[in-house]
């Protein structure tokens, strides 16, 4: 059995209403809630195409997200669900490790550039368990992926200021992380400013959520603003 064996990913999808406040400046409330949509389709399909995962577990109240799952033949499940993203991650993860699955791989649902292939590059960069990888945010802030083997292996609790504590979480557990840098895994998008990198990610041409953006004129917005939307 190869490292990257049995590793199911963990998708934390948290109920729609209400959601990324910080981009209240920018985004009305149904925009918001679209782009939540959006974002939420991309990673999951990115998910999805992934050819070095064992399933898919999506921990959501959402019914959107529940049924954007099932069509991709996701297990969903509540549990955690209303327990914030770290509590979401934390109850897949038991369930997985009660399960004796190998490891587990998680990721945000706001990471729109994210594709299959850099997920497989996560994965085929895993080293046999007891292991941890981690593939940190644009701003090396967030922990934007996380692999662990076994699935409860190195505690987890995820925000604003996550990605140096993990380093230091999985080197407690006698684990030497191991960090693997992805663009478009690194874009989550959680302030205005997140919007205007997002649009000038080369990889952002062509995902749904960049067309969302440009149709509700971001762009303009973000230059009224004083933030630079393209690499121009």
């Amino acid at each position: 059995m190869s490292p990257s064996a049995d590793i199911w990913a963990i998708v934390p999808i948290k109920e729609l209403d209400g959601a990324k406040q910080r981009l209240a400046p920018l985004l009305s409330p149904a925009q918001r809630r679209a782009l939540i949509e959006v974002m939420m389709g991309e990673v999951l399909e990115a998910v999805a195409g992934a050819k070095s995962l064992a399933g898919i577990l999506v921990v959501t109240l959402a019914p959107e997200a529940t049924a954007f799952a099932t069509r991709l033949g996701a297990r969903v499940v509540t549990d955690g669900a209303r327990d914030g993203h770290t509590g979401s991650v934390t109850a897949g993860l038991k369930l997985l490790a009660r399960e004796g699955r190998g490891g587990m791989m998680t990721v945000p649902a706001d990471i729109p550039a994210a594709t299959s292939a850099e997920i497989d590059r996560v994965v085929a960069a895993h080293l046999t368990a007891p292991s941890f990888t981690i593939s940190p945010a644009h701003d090396d802030l967030g922990s934007n992926a996380v692999i662990c083997s076994p699935p409860d292996s190195v505690p987890l609790r995820f925000g604003d200021n996550s990605y140096f504590p993990h380093l230091d979480a999985a080197r407690r557990c006698g684990i030497e992380p191991t960090v693997i840098r992805q663009p478009g895994i690194a874009m989550d998008i959680d302030h205005p400013v997140d919007l205007a990198a997002f649009l000038r990610l080369p990889q952002s041409a062509g995902t749904r959520t960049r067309v969302f953006l440009e149709d509700a004129g971001i762009p303009k917005l973000l230059v009224d603003r004083g933030l630079r939307p393209t690499s121009s």
